[in-house]
């Protein structure tokens, strides 16, 4: 009993912590994938877009917003945006 209930505690934890990571929803228009350079509240990550197709990138990291380096300059993204990326560039809808 006691081990289902720490495995069940353990599955809880990390599903929670999913729920609270940044994601954005976005729609790749290049035939490549682009991992670009994340700032987030002073600590630098890398967030990964595949190539066309369309779905949901995150950051495990729980933050209202983050920036992101594009082959355009640095963007500024919202956590839950919808973005679209053409020629390494990052356009919020």
């Amino acid at each position: 009993m006691k081990k289902k209930a720490i495995v069940l505690l353990a599955a809880f934890m990390l599903v929670s912590g999913l729920a609270s990571a940044f994601s954005v929803k976005y729609y790749n228009k290049d035939s490549k994938n682009h991992k670009m350079e994340v700032k987030i509240n002073g600590s630098t990550r890398s967030i990964e877009f595949r190539s066309s197709t369309s779905g949901t990138a995150s950051v495990g990291i729980n933050a209202s917003k983050i920036e992101v380096k594009t082959a355009c300059g640095w963007v500024t993204l919202k956590d839950g945006d919808k973005i679209v990326i053409k020629d390494g560039c990052i356009k919020v809808e």
